[in-house]
């Protein structure tokens, strides 16, 4: 079983304009709220590319019915740990530039949502997690101890509520007896990586936080991610947006892949279908460069569609064929 694991999901209101601008009226021509944030967006991508998998998040409030009727329409196991404390909501607003009406259709992955033309200015308004409620932390432990025994392959992602502990990826790893892909940042990461896990997953600016130090060239980010090795990580993966995305192993082997260039619809998730495409393609066997052509895949597909991580194996596929690692 993939295992998709954090404390951290939202209730994303996703809002599309033809044209958006600051002081003025804006109306949208497509409204959408979905289940998302990093666990859960992870959890759906898992379901989607196929293979049994759970996703194990922390969710309360009055985002909780409406998370848990769209897992339940979408047909993805999970295990809510109910929180009283609500589920943060979030938004995220689509300008597309005065680019045409909106198609929908398909392009061999199931539905299509969203324009498709113009240039696409995105704007996030990230309500950050409150803190967890009384004995919260300690049934979120347990709940994980428990999934984790049935899990092949585990991906523990997404920032803490305000005042947990930034040991707890930690404590979650020192249940763990499956390979672990961590994507985190900062404390919670550096803590984690004493206990070696799989694969870590960060972005250049996570990176940066986590290292302490602003990363300006392509020796700086290798580097870091030799820092991250010598810190306990086997496999460090850092993206960068749209660009060259790397992969070194601790060994000393290191990777360059440049994802194929597509036209943006929501960047929402892109990140998050990366991990779980990496998940996904190590759950097969395959190894670990090859998995992360998966990813990129997954990632490239999500970029396309308007709703987030609603990807498609076959799409995935044919996505990762195109990619050609390059060893630095």
């Amino acid at each position: 079983m993939n295992l998709a694991v954090g404390l951290t999901p939202a209730w994303q209101h996703i809002l599309a304009f033809d044209e958006f601008r600051l002081d003025a009226v804006n109306r949208a021509r497509e409204s959408h709220w979905v289940a998302s944030g990093k666990v859960l967006n992870v959890g759906i991508a898992l379901h989607r590319l196929g293979g049994p998998s759970k996703t194990l998040a922390l969710v309360g409030g009055s985002p909780l019915d409406p998370i848990e009727h769209e897992f339940d329409e979408l047909g993805v196991p999970h295990r809510f740990v109910v929180s009283s404390t609500p589920t943060r909501v979030c938004t995220t607003i689509l300008d597309f530039g005065g680019g045409r009406s909106s198609k929908e259709g398909s392009a061999g992955a199931g539905e299509r949502h969203g324009p498709r033309d113009g240039r696409l200015q995105m704007t996030e308004l990230v309500e950050n997690a409150r803190p967890m409620g009384e004995g919260e932390y300690e049934r979120f432990v347990d709940a994980y101890e428990e999934e984790a025994r049935a899990a092949s392959i585990v991906v523990l992602t997404g920032s803490l509520p305000a005042g947990t502990p930034p040991r707890l990826y930690r404590e979650l790893l020192e249940r763990t007896a499956c390979p672990a892909i961590l994507d985190a940042r900062g404390e919670e990461l550096a803590l984690a990586l004493e206990l070696e896990p799989f694969l870590v997953k960060p972005n250049r600016e996570e990176l940066e936080k986590t290292i302490g130090r602003e990363i300006r060239s392509d020796s700086d980010l290798r580097d870091g991610m030799r820092e991250l090795h010598r810190l306990g990580a086997q496999w460090v993966v850092v993206s960068q947006g749209g660009g060259v995305l790397w992969v070194s192993s601790r060994e000393g082997d290191t990777w360059r892949l440049r994802p194929p260039v597509v036209e943006a619809v929501n960047p929402i998730g892109c990140g998050d279908c990366l991990a779980a495409g990496i998940a996904w393609g190590v759950s097969r066997g395959l190894d670990v460069v090859e998995a992360v052509k998966r990813g990129i895949g997954a990632a490239v597909q999500n970029l396309q569609d308007l709703l987030p991580s609603r990807v498609d194996p076959d799409t995935v596929e044919r996505i990762a064929r195109t990619i050609s690692p390059e060893r630095v």
